[in-house]
């Protein structure tokens, strides 16, 4: 009856990680809105950018089942390293998308050209960044194992979230897009009511 168990070691030392990371993560995810919305002036853009970041988790998570390899403290470090590259991605693209408006063209017409500018440099990025690291995914020695989880996190993090570059993040602003020209025509029918009536 007296007897009890706790973590000890490594286990103790990932469990408290585990604990500290979520609060981390969620400091850090609001610290990118903000400098965002600060630069773009927009609180939409900044969700449109950040949208890719759950796909970096998941392709994290993909590689890890694929490789019969449970989520440990490294696998976060791939993961964080994974989620910068799908932020500078989707913030190139907005940028592009928004340039390309500001010129006068039509809102799908600058979508479409700017997906097709920014496909090569988004494809080949991670075509590259995931040969580059095989090598060290399938390296059997044991001083290898210790890199192998943020290997497998920033590989398949990468990969997965730059297809949700291409499709997801056009979407999402073209949908946004189409949103808010919705609301402007629903104030200006709202103001002109209203001035009818006053009059």
């Amino acid at each position: 009856p007296n007897a009890s168990w706790g973590l000890g070691g490594e286990s103790e030392g990932e469990d408290e990680f585990f604990a500290e990371i979520r609060y981390l993560i969620i400091i850090a995810v609001f610290a990118m809105f903000a400098i965002l919305s600060i630069a773009f002036r927009s609180y939409f853009l900044p969700i449109i950018i950040l949208s890719a970041l759950p796909f970096g988790f998941g392709g994290a998570v993909v590689g890890h089942i694929i490789f019969g390899k449970g989520l440990s403290m490294i696998s976060y470090w791939g993961i964080g390293a994974a989620c910068g590259v799908v932020v500078n991605d989707n913030l190139v693209l907005v940028d592009n998308i928004n340039r390309l408006k500001s010129s006068g063209k039509h809102i799908l017409e600058c979508i479409v050209e700017s997906g097709v500018t920014r496909f090569r440099p988004i494809v080949i990025t991670s075509i590259t960044t995931f040969v580059g690291l095989m090598p060290m995914m399938l390296e059997p020695s044991v001083q290898a194992n210790f890199l192998k989880p943020a290997v497998i996190s920033l590989s398949f993090g990468v990969v997965l979230s730059s297809s949700v570059t291409l499709i997801l993040v056009p979407c999402l602003y073209l949908i946004g897009d189409d949103v808010k020209q919705s609301l402007n025509q629903f104030r200006t029918s709202i103001k002109s009511q209203i001035i009818k009536k006053s009059t």
